[in-house]
């Protein structure tokens, strides 16, 4: 059994093109490029670990606590009952 040559290749994306139309063709190349783009550095290990990384070591007092919101927000709805 021959692997995929150019004549498949062809098929596949005359399919393609009848299916989506040639408006859509770019951004489906897009997300498919940036998807795996996306994959490729989840793996490799690159991207926005560090942006996480920087959060976590920040004291609460910059990065501003949930708690502090979820506080005002029942101090709010009580000050209205």
């Amino acid at each position: 059994m021959p692997g995929i040559g150019p004549l498949e290749i062809g098929i596949v994306l005359l399919i393609v093109l009848i299916i989506f139309g040639p408006k859509r063709l770019p951004g489906l190349g897009r997300s498919l490029g940036s998807g795996m783009r996306e994959f490729k550095d989840s793996v490799t290990g690159k991207g926005g670990d560090a942006d996480a990384k920087s959060e976590i070591d920040a004291p609460a007092s910059e990065t501003g606590s949930g708690d502090e919101t979820a506080a005002e927000a029942t101090r709010e709805r009580a000050a209205k009952s």
